[in-house]
């Protein structure tokens, strides 16, 4: 028997699409949540990690008590993808559900220099800066290429016939940037349709419902 355990803090943020492919999956895990305000225990968990960063996942044998742990946020999520059946069904697939969750990766560059200034509570004046000059180019961009990909797939997912681990990726991303003030469903028709589709999906419905809010 297989057990899981996934490290994370007490918010979305990289951690948020390994949980879903959990309850996607309805698989059981162990959901352990670091206090964002409590850094003494992060900084006593953080010597233990592989490479000094959240999230990790730990995978326990329980017949041979072997445990590997997992670390960088796309390497656990590709890995849980995989082993759930949400990462493409084929070779060429799952190459196009990296190519997106890469497409993310690049647009997640110029939107962390708005979630530092947000965090660090910068100016009114500086988090507009921020969003006007540097995230909303990059994000007009992304949304460019999004709906392209929506916009040559008829079954209303990024990649091939079902849902993958990159829907539930740029599903939450469009949350995220939702919160910012950076998406709004009706400008924006066509993400919002995809957007909802997964929001909607019943195996995650529950928990997106019971979840705590975050902005990111």
């Amino acid at each position: 028997m297989i057990q899981y355990k996934l490290i994370y803090f007490d918010v979305r943020g990289l951690g948020e699409v390994s949980r879903q492919l959990f309850h996607l999956a309805g698989v059981e895990f162990e959901d352990v949540k670091i206090s964002r305000n409590d850094e003494q225990a992060w900084l006593e968990l953080k010597k233990s990690t592989p490479f000094g960063q959240l999230p990790i996942l730990k995978v326990l044998d329980t017949e041979s008590q072997k445990e590997i742990e997992i670390p960088q946020s796309s390497a656990i999520g590709r890995y849980l993808a995989n082993q759930f059946g949400y990462a493409g069904k084929s070779p060429e697939e799952k190459a196009m559900v990296d190519a997106v969750i890469d497409q993310f990766k690049d647009f997640l560059v110029p939107q962390k220099q708005l979630t530092l200034a947000v965090r660090t509570k910068k100016s009114e004046e500086e988090v507009n800066r921020v969003k006007e000059e540097i995230v909303t180019p990059a994000k007009n961009e992304y949304f460019k290429i999004l709906k392209k990909l929506l916009g040559n797939n008829s079954s209303g997912f990024l990649v091939g016939n079902g849902i993958t681990w990159a829907d539930l990726q740029i599903s939450d991303n469009l949350t995220t940037l939702e919160g910012f003030g950076l998406f709004t469903p009706l400008e924006e028709p066509i993400l919002a349709k995809f957007h909802e589709k997964i929001m909607n999906t019943p195996s995650l419905k529950t928990y997106f419902e019971q979840r705590l809010a975050s902005l990111l």
